[in-house]
Parts: C-alpha cells; sequence; structure tokens
C-alpha cells in the first residue's frame, strides 16, 4: 500500500469516526455494575413491564367496552375519592366567576373515534384528543402502541374571559356535538367515508338560554376519515366578542400542547437518527428542529405553520392550515416530570403558540392533526416537507439524494414482492456493488499497477537510504510514476466516490421503519440491535450485550484488511500503518453493538461482496503480465511535462541550492 492510499484510506476512517461521533448521542452515566445492582436491575424491569402491562391492558379492555368487576372495598375507596373530588371542585368554583363558570364541574367522559389506522378518545374535560392508538403497530415488548395517554398529554387555549379571570380551556368541561348519526360514545369509520364530531365549551350555561345558538361558545370541530392517519380539527369561536380577551392585549390566544412521549423502541436513545425532539417548519418554510441529545428550548417569532412531536419511528404533528400560530415557543426536557416510574416515559414535549385571533362575532381557526409512522413517502405527499423529520442525511445534498433517489425507491420496489427483509437487504447490497462495479474495477487495477512496480520501487529506496536524501527519492519515485503513466492516488480516488453511499447507508437503515419488528436469521428486530447474549456486566462504550452481526461484520473487516493489504503490498507503508488498519474494525465492533443489526448486516454483506468481487476481478480481469508490458511501452515514450509541474520542479531546484 504506497503513501498516498493510506493517506486517502486515514481520511475515509477518520470522516466515518468523526462523523459518528459528532452524531452519537451522550452516553448515560454509568452504574457501578455489581451483582447486587444488576439483580435489582432486572427486578425493577421485570416490574415496570408487568406494570405497563396491566396499565395497558386495562386501557384494551376500555376501548373494546368491556367492564372490569371490582371488590367492594374497591368500589367504597372509588366513592370516597369521588366525594372528595366534588369538595375540591365544589372549592374551585367559588372563585370563579363570569362566563364559563359553569362548566368548572362535571364527570370525566371519553368519546372514541376508530379508523381503519388509529384509535384516538377525546375527553370531555378540555375537548382536547386525550389518547391515540396506532393499530398496526406495537411496542418492542409486544405492547399496544400508545403515541400518549389521558394522564400524559395537555392541550388547551388560554384567554381573559369577562371576569377579567384566566380561562384554561384544559380544565372545563365540554359537551358533545353529534354532526353524524345518533348520540353515541363509539363510534366507527372506515375506508372513504369520513366522520365529523365536535366538541363545545358554552360561555353561558345553554340550558338558560331558549335557543342554544344565541349562546357563545368555543367548539373543536374534528374530521376523521377511514383510512387515514391525518385528521382535521377546526377551532371555532362563536359569538365570543365580549367573553373573550386576549391575555396579552393584542389579537391572540395562547394554545398549550404538552406530551409527556412514551418510549416505543428497545435501542430509542442509541442508534442514529433515534432521538426524540420537536420539529417545526416555520412561516418562511424552513424546516428546523431541536436538540435531540439534550435539554433544549426555542422561541420563534417569525410564525410557525406546523410542529411535530417525533420519535424515532413516529411522530405527532399539529399543522396551523390557515397559518394563524402568529409565534411559538418550544421546550424539550429529558428529566421527565411525571413522578411515575412505571410509567416508562421518554421525554416531555412543550409548545407554547400564540394563535391569531380576531375580534368579531364569528371565527375559525383551522388545524390538522397527523398521528401516524415516519415513512418517506407517507410524509412526502402531504407537501408540507414532513419528510425531512427522517434522518436521511439533509445537511448534505450526496446523501439525501443517495437515499431519496435511489435507495427508498428500490427499497420500496422490492417490498412488492413480499420477500424477506433479511433478503431485500441483500438483492440492495448487491445491486449497489454492480454500480460501483467500475470504481472497483479502477481501485484493483491501479493496485495491480503499484504491484508491477514493486521491484523498481525498492530499487529507488536502495539508492536513497539517507533521510537527508527524502527528496531525491520522493522525485524519482514521482519520475517513475509519471514515466510508466501510473497515477498512484487512482486507487484512493474510488474509495473517496464510494464514501457517500456508505454514510448514506449509515443514515438509511436506523431510521426505516419497513426494518421495524422485522426478524432474520437470529434478529428479531432488524431495526435494533441483534442480542445472542447479554452480559451480567456492562462494558464502556460496547454495552451489555452482544451483537452477532455486528461481530461478524467487525471480522470480515478484518479478513478484508489482511487480504487487500496481501494485495497491495507495495513495500512503503508506513511504520505502525499495518496495525492502525486492524485497530479500526475494533472500532466499528463497539461503535455498532448498539445499533440497528439491519445496518450491520448490511456492511457485512457488503464485506462479504466486495471479496468475492476482489477474487473475481483479479483472477478474470486484470493479467498482470500484460499491465507490465504496458508499462514497459509507456516508460519509452517521451514524458511531457505541464507548466505546473515545470513550476515544481524549479521550485525543488531552488530548494536544494539552498
Amino acid at each position: 500500500m504506497n503513501k498516498d492510499t493510506v493517506v486517502g484510506l486515514l481520511l475515509i476512517f477518520g470522516l466515518m469516526i468523526g462523523y459518528s461521533v459528532w452524531f452519537a448521542p451522550e452516553p448515560p452515566e454509568e452504574q457501578p455494575a455489581t451483582e447486587q445492582k444488576q439483580e435489582q436491575k432486572k427486578e425493577q424491569e421485570q416490574e415496570r413491564v408487568s406494570e405497563e402491562k396491566e396499565k395497558d391492558t386495562q386501557r384494551q379492555r376500555e376501548d373494546e367496552g368491556e367492564d372490569e368487576t371490582r371488590t367492594t372495598e374497591q368500589t367504597q375507596q372509588q366513592a370516597s375519592d369521588e366525594i372528595e373530588e366534588e369538595r375540591e371542585q365544589a372549592q374551585e368554583r367559588k372563585v370563579k366567576k363570569g362566563s364559563f363558570s359553569h362548566a368548572a364541574q362535571g364527570d370525566e367522559e371519553f368519546f372514541t373515534i376508530e379508523n381503519e389506522v388509529f384509535k384516538i378518545k377525546i375527553a370531555n374535560q378540555g375537548g382536547r384528543i386525550a389518547q391515540v392508538r396506532l393499530k398496526d403497530f406495537k411496542t418492542y415488548d409486544s405492547l399496544p402502541l400508545y403515541l400518549f395517554t389521558p394522564d400524559s398529554s395537555e392541550f388547551s387555549f388560554e384567554f381573559y374571559n369577562d371576569a377579567n379571570q384566566i380561562i384554561s380551556t384544559g380544565n372545563y368541561y365540554f359537551e358533545p356535538v353529534w354532526y353524524n348519526g345518533r348520540d353515541q360514545k363509539k363510534m366507527n369509520i372506515s375506508g372513504d367515508d369520513s366522520l365529523k364530531f365536535g366538541m363545545r365549551l358554552y360561555a353561558y350555561n345553554p340550558d338558560s338560554i331558549n335557543d342554544n345558538e344565541d349562546a357563545g361558545y368555543i367548539e373543536y370541530v374534528y374530521t376523521v376519515r377511514g383510512d387515514k392517519y391525518m385528521l382535521d380539527m377546526d377551532v371555532r369561536f362563536h359569538r365570543l366578542e365580549n367573553e373573550l380577551r386576549s391575555v396579552y392585549g393584542n389579537n391572540v390566544v395562547d394554545l398549550t400542547w404538552n406530551v409527556h412521549l412514551r418510549q416505543q423502541e428497545k435501542s430509542q436513545k442509541s442508534v442514529m437518527g433515534g432521538g426524540s425532539t420537536i420539529f417545526y417548519r416555520d412561516n418562511v418554510g424552513d424546516v428546523d428542529d431541536l436538540n435531540e441529545r439534550k435539554d433544549d428550548e426555542e422561541s420563534i417569532s417569525t410564525g410557525v405553520e406546523w410542529l411535530s412531536y417525533k420519535q424515532r419511528f413516529f411522530n405527532s404533528m399539529l399543522w396551523s392550515k390557515d397559518n394563524s400560530i402568529e409565534s411559538a415557543e418550544f421546550k424539550t426536557r429529558e428529566k421527565i416530570e411525571d413522578p411515575d416510574p412505571s410509567s416508562h416515559y421518554l421525554k416531555t414535549m412543550k409548545s407554547e403558540l400564540s394563535v391569531n385571533y380576531k375580534s368579531a362575532r364569528d371565527n375559525t381557526a383551522e388545524f390538522a392533526f397527523y398521528f401516524g409512522p415516519n415513512k418517506y413517502q407517507r410524509l412526502k405527499k402531504y407537501d408540507l416537507d414532513m419528510q425531512q423529520m427522517i434522518p436521511l442525511g439533509w445537511g448534505f445534498f450526496l446523501l439525501n439524494w443517495i437515499n431519496r433517489f435511489a435507495v427508498i425507491p428500490v427499497f420500496n420496489y422490492l417490498e412488492g414482492f413480499n420477500l424477506s427483509y433479511g433478503i431485500i437487504i441483500l438483492i440492495l447490497t448487491i445491486l449497489l456493488k454492480l454500480i460501483l462495479f467500475p470504481i472497483a474495477y479502477k481501485t484493483y487495477m491501479s493496485s495491480a499497477k503499484m504491484r508491477v512496480l514493486k521491484p523498481e520501487i525498492e530499487e529507488i529506496n536502495k539508492k536513497y537510504p539517507k533521510k537527508e536524501d527524502a527528496m531525491k527519492k520522493q522525485q524519482s519515485t514521482m519520475a517513475l510514476y509519471k514515466k510508466a503513466g501510473v497515477n498512484p492516488m487512482a486507487g484512493c480516488l474510488p474509495m473517496l466516490l464510494q464514501l457517500p453511499i456508505l454514510i448514506a447507508m449509515f443514515r438509511f437503515f436506523p431510521s426505516s421503519i419497513e426494518l421495524r419488528g422485522q426478524g432474520f436469521l437470529w434478529a428479531n428486530d432488524l431495526s435494533t440491535y441483534d442480542s445472542i447474549a447479554n452480559l451480567p456486566f456492562s462494558i464502556p462504550f460496547y454495552g451489555d450485550h452482544i451483537s452477532l452481526f455486528t461481530l461478524l461484520m467487525a471480522v470480515s473487516t478484518v479478513l478484508y484488511t489482511y487480504v487487500n493489504q496481501q494485495n497491495m503490498n507495495t513495500g512503503q507503508q508506513m511504520p505502525g500503518m499495518k496495525t492502525m488498519m486492524y485497530i479500526m474494525p475494533v472500532m466499528l465492533l463497539f461503535i455498532f453493538n448498539n445499533y440497528a443489526s439491519g445496518l450491520s448486516y448490511y456492511y457485512f454483506t457488503a464485506n462479504v461482496i466486495t471479496f468475492i468481487q476482489m477474487m473475481v476481478i483479479r483472477r478474470f480481469f486484470i493479467n498482470e503480465e500484460a499491465i507490465h508490458a504496458k508499462i514497459q511501452e509507456n516508460k519509452k515514450k517521451p514524458v511531457k511535462k505541464s507548466k505546473f509541474q515545470q513550476r515544481l520542479e524549479e521550485a525543488q531546484k531552488q530548494q536544494k541550492k539552498k
């Protein structure tokens, strides 16, 4: 391996290491790895899973309308709690005056709307969407997948009423309004049909008014379609010109949307693109996000078109269809404020939005929600740049072009054949290697030329053994290359050309929801690490498990490095370079152990195919005797010197004289 090729390889490895380190999540604080603490950790995790399953089973039963039997003692306790709650509400009502005060008390009820892809619960307290369950997905431990639940979400408008009190709609009880069919608490919709349902908060008790249309109210009108993840929510302000005033005295009302995100993935915090954060697009059309690796906050004064609480594979998005959000403040917090550890919440998201409101008789703010998966083609069709939430390398155009226009279309095409995703990755790898074959051929041809010139290079090294003759040795070597028609950088350039593809795959596989829950061979889920053995302790930077695909990738990299060094040995290796080349696979072993097994599987198959490709090219495409003869012919031809080379040689002569 010549010096220039080594420099090129070092540059490639340096870029890969720097890229992974720069975007790697912050490591969690190390815990003492004693057997007692490990046992406690396992017991706590088992208790957590058991409690979570019990909670989600209860939610499923409620969704399906099952009534759970209770003991007499539980019933009595519930009655006691209800009495105490009524006392608290009565005390609270004493200080509430003016409009909306009649709605400060009530019994909590939920109204369920189910379509083909999700099941949502709308609470009469606050009129909000209190719970979202995605029907086609489950968590990593096979539980129902809830984006959020009633006790982990908040959605309310804030403003002053006519008694100069701040009203937060989340504390008041709305009344249901059915636009389709009869009154019912459970509604189903499918196919191309749509369903409209409203939750209305009256400014005064409608029972005291002869015609309800004379009463002022705030109404959330939800429109759900049978097979869509997107639903509309129109916020209507009717006849509130005297009962509603802005908190800050301008023509806006404040909207608060807070959610405690639930952990859905096993390796949520340890993979590329796995961080949870807030994405948004401002009214200028730029998409940006908050730091996903630590607590962050940001204020937007130019207006916001949409915001999303993004997780690795799912997101909850609020879209202002009429651009009524004039400003916004976003916050993310790693330290969950809910004290219940069994909830297993991942991160807290907070948004404070200023929504434009005109002091007129009637106003409507048009919103829409998206509750669903982060699938590229699905998000792209909304034409809102939502697909930029998927980390495909948007910071560098070449990376996202490779993923958007090559990898994703081919991947989706192969999905149509109902193949195993392990086979799809194998086919994709073969196709990429075929496309890169000309580059690989050029690399191997360059190494073959260098091997042919090895004896002559060794003669030059013997001729100039002293350090002070380094300049003469370099000049003689470059003259030999020039005369033989060999470019020493020809082997390095193809490697650099392949680098964007390597990094593009590094971004694609961990963020591909298609791999979620898909098993192959011993891996149960290609979107997370494949653990063949759990360690009783945690190794720093490695983890507490062994990933077999990562191990195979590291071993295959070592074998390829060995064979490649034997083929490219030109006698010019730098001291210690061989050792450095073998350190790289060990580093990859640590870096990839917690990454998606689909990514490690791809690099492993790429190494195997590259090894086979190298053997085939050397056996059937490269004739070193013919290359040697060609080089000898080139030596006989006169060498034309460029003006740059002439200036370079002149500078070298001047340096030699000095």
